[in-house]
């Protein structure tokens, strides 16, 4: 598929996919998006612990970047895994600016690392972040009692339906420990039943900028 390279109302770049007519990240702000649903509303329920996340696309490795940069602050050790069945190349991927926007230079080797490092292999990007991706389809992941958080952040229903019913949202569930949460930018009423019907305790939240809600679900 054809990726073009636009940039945000925040400034941050991102890639629009014209054979779906759908961006990686909201045109309103990909920074925002990411640090308000995923880092505000997600990582930050955490702190001076060790915690495993699950990410839910890869895509452009903003998600990841971003968690890495976070988690020093709040003085986490962190397992990371990450799900993308259709990967970027890094000369796609090197056209983000996001560590110029972070405003931290020595983000450059560590995003470079992310999207070049093996596939299925761990690595450690410091001695307190571990970081692993995995090629996969969603649907087809079976972790069980394995992670404290996961960022859901696949392409919208309106792209991939099959990526939003109950039958993934059980797969979350069940990857998730007890207490675990889950956030996704999503706020659709079907959506949220989905994740209802699999048992999830699902809360609407303020969204990102020119988004009214996104949901956080927690396994009781």
């Amino acid at each position: 598929m054809t990726h073009e390279l636009i940039k945000t109302s925040d400034g941050s770049t991102s890639f629009y996919i014209p054979q779906l007519d759908e961006t990686y990240h909201s045109v309103h702000g990909a920074l925002q998006e990411t640090q308000h649903v995923f880092i505000k509303n997600g990582l930050q329920l955490f702190d001076h612990q060790s915690i495993s996340i699950l990410e839910i696309g890869f895509g452009t490795g903003l998600n990841a970047l971003a968690t890495y940069k976070e988690h020093e602050f709040l003085q986490l050790n962190i397992h990371y895994e990450t799900v993308e069945a259709y990967p970027l190349s890094w000369d796609e991927a090197s056209q983000m600016n996001f560590s110029q926007l972070l405003n931290d230079v020595t983000l450059t080797p560590i995003f470079e690392q992310m999207h070049r490092c093996l596939w299925d292999k761990p690595v450690s990007l410091s001695s307190s972040f571990s970081f692993k991706k995995r090629l996969q389809r969603f649907e087809t992941i079976s972790d069980v009692d394995s992670f404290d958080l996961i960022y859901f952040d696949a392409f919208g229903a309106q792209v991939q339906p099959e990526l939003w019913q109950e039958a993934i949202f059980q797969q979350m569930y069940t990857a998730l420990k007890q207490g675990g949460y889950l956030v996704t930018y999503a706020a659709k009423g079907s959506v949220r039943r989905a994740m209802q019907a699999c048992g999830f305790t699902v809360e609407r939240l303020p969204g990102p900028p020119m988004k009214r809600e996104m949901l956080r679900a927690h396994k009781d």
